[in-house]
């Protein structure tokens, strides 16, 4: 019949299973605003949900998900202003980056970390430049006598929606929330422990 055997032996594709991966595709798209569609293949991995990154692609694109390109007036999506009630112990721990120079003008930079419902300062990491595994080596570090927080509170620094961050809180099971952008009043109990710590710094 001179047909192709891949013609002859191709099995159709259930819909019912790109339905589903695409609702779980559309879930995390609202969760990660920022999120390509390679970062959410990896995703739905963990998830245990193994389809091919082509795949991915294209219910990617028969969703809607595509990010625009940035402007060059920035507009961000919103990540959602965190809950402040019902704070216990090690429930979540806020995040943050004070900058200063030395007097020979170098830069240095420290991560300061707290407890949002203790106000405990639990970490103050000095250096000249801090990357998202530097900061996970702190947390690591810190949960070692302290143990894990249920979430974390950074802004929206390229360390901290990296995927090193966003790794480790799901290896740790730690939710990962933002700020909106632009808003450091929604991170308020670590904007005014920065404040105190540079008056007496």
């Amino acid at each position: 019949m001179d047909l192709g055997r891949s013609s002859k032996r191709y099995v159709p594709v259930d819909k019912t299973e790109d339905a589903a991966t695409i609702e779980r595709l559309t879930v995390l798209a609202a969760r990660w605003k920022r999120f390509g569609y390679r970062r959410l293949h990896i995703m739905l991995e963990r998830e245990d949900i193994h389809i091919n990154h082509k795949r991915t692609y294209r219910l990617y694109k028969e969703a809607g998900l595509s990010i625009r390109k940035r402007s060059k007036k920035k507009r961000y999506e919103k990540r959602g202003m965190p809950d402040r009630t019902c704070l216990t112990y090690n429930s979540r721990w806020s995040m943050d980056f004070v900058c200063d120079r030395t007097r020979y003008g170098g830069h240095i930079r420290i991560m300061t970390l707290i407890d949002e419902a203790t106000r405990e300062c639990l970490a103050l990491e000095v250096d000249s430049s801090i990357t998202g595994r530097k900061i996970t080596s702190v947390l690591n570090r810190v949960a070692l006598f302290r143990g894990l927080p249920k979430e974390i509170l950074p802004d929206n620094g390229s360390e901290f929606t990296g995927s090193v961050l966003n790794a480790w809180g799901h290896d740790h099971k730690v939710e990962h929330i933002f700020t909106d952008p632009g808003c450091p009043t929604q991170n308020g109990y670590i904007e005014s422990f920065n404040g105190s710590f540079e008056m007496n710094a």
